[in-house]
C-alpha cells in the first residue's frame, strides 16, 4: 500500500451501517486537518465460522466483487468521483477476512488513530453481543475515535 511519508495515518472500520460512514466522513475531515490519510477496512467473516454455536455456513465470497463494493460504497459516502485528484485526503480501501474487532486491532499497529461507528446498542445487548467498539478501544495501538451515526446526513 502507497502511504506519503509522514502523513498520519487514520484507520476507519466501514461496515456499511449509518454510523460507520459517519465515522468515516468524520475521518476525512480530520485528516484533511491533519495532512493525513485514511485507511478504510471492513471485515468479513463466515457466519458462524468462530463460533460454537452453530457450524459456519458454507458460503461463497468473491474478494473482488467484495473489494469493488467497498471502493463505490466510499465514493457514495464521501460524494466522490472515480479519480478525482481534488477530493480532499487520499483514501485507501481493504476488504480483509477475520472478527471485525480483530481486524480493526491490527490495522492500528502503526497508525496514529483508530476511528469506528457506534451502533449504540445499549448495555444489555453490548454484554450479549460484545462491541466492536468496545474491543478496540481496550487492544488498539493507537488511539480510538468513536463516532455515532450522524443524524443531520452531513
Amino acid at each position: 500500500m502507497d502511504t506519503q511519508q509522514g502523513a498520519a495515518r487514520i484507520v476507519v472500520g466501514l461496515d456499511g451501517s449509518p454510523s460507520s460512514q459517519a465515522a468515516l466522513r468524520w475521518a476525512v475531515r480530520y485528516a484533511g486537518l491533519v495532512g493525513g490519510q485514511i485507511d478504510v477496512v471492513t471485515a468479513w467473516e463466515i457466519p458462524g465460522e468462530a463460533s460454537w454455536s452453530a457450524p459456519a455456513a458454507d458460503g461463497e465470497f468473491d474478494q473482488e466483487d467484495a473489494e469493488r463494493r467497498l471502493v463505490e460504497e466510499v465514493r457514495t459516502v464521501l460524494g466522490r468521483e472515480a479519480g478525482a485528484a481534488d477530493a480532499g485526503p487520499p483514501v485507501h480501501e481493504r476488504v480483509v477476512h477475520g472478527h471485525p474487532a480483530e481486524v480493526l486491532v491490527e490495522a492500528s499497529e502503526g497508525a496514529d488513530l483508530l476511528v469506528v461507528g457506534s451502533h449504540g446498542r445499549g448495555a444489555f445487548r453490548r454484554a450479549l453481543l460484545g462491541s466492536v467498539s468496545q474491543q478496540v478501544t481496550q487492544h488498539a495501538a493507537c488511539p480510538v475515535t468513536i463516532v455515532r451515526q450522524d443524524l443531520s446526513g452531513t
